[in-house]
């Protein structure tokens, strides 16, 4: 048991998360999953750990539960967040504060929690799910404060990837164009799939895919691969 790959999911209930959960289960890691509403898992190499990772306490216990069930923490996918898209001006303070709380505390404090591990052990991966929102914006769909936080996550990666290049530490993005999950209800698809070049909305399946993608590139470090149907590339 001790040499099997352990991979930290958060925001893993449903959606990307539980999909990336899946991925990680095939490729043979045991996977300690999180997120407010989690449920326990039949699969005894899924660990379930409800809480609000914005609480350091929940971060806390994730990365204990990881500890004690398995030996050790391989991969950390940053995935939980929220995204509130709406005009700057109509954002409101608590808009503000659940953003900066989920998106930024989030990955701060189960990142710092659990490098120190990954450091000891001299290997590791971190990956965050930003937004290809980014680095490309898209007249009509405005969404200040997702860029704000994501952008913060894209940076930091870039950051913390050239901090531990020489530790074996590898830090790397996601960054989604729109995918169907259940956030998006079915009467809204055919508009989003139009927001991408390609004309479809993306799958969980290939957001999985290209995380999988890092998980294997061993000289792939402060990378971001946009996912995103060619929304990065420019105008269409």
């Amino acid at each position: 048991m001790g040499q099997q790959k352990v991979a930290i999911v958060t925001g893993a209930s449903q959606g990307i998360g539980a999909g990336v959960v899946a991925a990680y289960r095939k490729n043979g890691f045991a996977v300690v999953a999180t997120s407010r509403n989690i449920q326990p898992s039949s699969d005894q190499d899924v660990l379930a750990v409800a809480g609000d990772i914005r609480e350091r306490a929940v971060a806390e216990r994730v990365v204990a539960a990881a500890l004690e069930r398995y030996g050790r923490i391989d991969t950390l996918i940053n995935n939980a967040g929220i995204f509130i898209g709406k005009p700057f001006t109509e954002y409101t303070a608590d808009d503000f504060s659940n953003m900066v709380e989920v998106n930024l505390a989030g990955f701060f404090h189960i990142t710092q929690l659990t490098l120190p591990h990954m450091l000891a052990q001299r290997s590791g991966h971190i990956v965050q799910i930003t937004t290809t929102l980014v680095h490309q914006a898209i007249a009509g769909a405005d969404a200040g404060l997702a860029m704000l936080t994501k952008g913060g996550l894209d940076a930091v990666t870039r950051g913390l990837a050239i901090e531990y290049a020489k530790t074996g530490v590898r830090v790397n993005n996601i960054a989604p164009g729109i995918i169907k999950t259940p956030m998006h209800p079915e009467a809204t698809h055919a508009a989003l799939a139009g927001m991408h070049p390609m004309g479809r909305m993306g799958e969980v399946s290939e957001i999985a895919d290209a995380i999988l993608y890092l998980e294997n590139a061993s000289f792939v470090t402060g990378e971001t691969i946009n996912v995103d149907g060619g929304q990065h590339a420019g105008r269409w």
